[in-house]
């Protein structure tokens, strides 16, 4: 007896996010603040889907312009709440105060978890939100979508 092809599984979220307008405001409201220092944090939502349904600040541990790293009591904290909420860890989020929306080579050198990195550039007068997956030190960009927040 042969067995039924299976279907392939389904894309996972690494082709893009959507966050919604509320989620996208908060975390650029959380880099302004924290500026000229490097701000961090992280998206929970549905990481199968893409789509992102809540910003979980976080303190930068190193405290600055250049680098970033999430405070490990925070990390432990924000992903227990995660997952107490039967949320996935959807996204990283840091910013670049001075430079543009991409990962540096310390970023993608860094990268820890499977998950999308979110870079918010500070440098313009517009800030500019940008998405990457980095896997082994290289990085591809993924799209980032900005809905409007629907009605509960």
């Amino acid at each position: 007896m042969t067995a039924e092809p299976r279907p392939p599984e389904p894309e996972l979220a690494y082709a893009g996010v959507i966050l919604p307008r509320s989620v996208a405001d908060a975390l650029l409201a959380h880099a302004r603040a924290e500026a000229p220092n490097e701000a961090c944090g992280l998206i929970a939502g549905d990481a199968r889907r893409g789509v992102g349904a809540a910003y979980h600040p976080a303190r930068n541990a190193l405290a600055s312009p250049y680098r970033f790293d999430v405070h490990p009591e925070d990390l432990v904290r924000i992903l227990g709440e995660i997952e107490g909420a039967g949320g996935d860890l959807v996204a990283i989020v840091h910013s670049h105060p001075r430079s543009p929306a991409v990962p540096s080579a310390v970023d993608r050198r860094e990268a820890r978890y499977p998950v999308m990195q979110l870079v918010v550039s500070l440098r313009g007068d517009v800030p500019e939100l940008r998405a990457w997956w980095i896997d082994g030190g290289d990085s591809r960009e993924v799209p980032v979508r900005v809905e409007d927040d629907r009605p509960v």
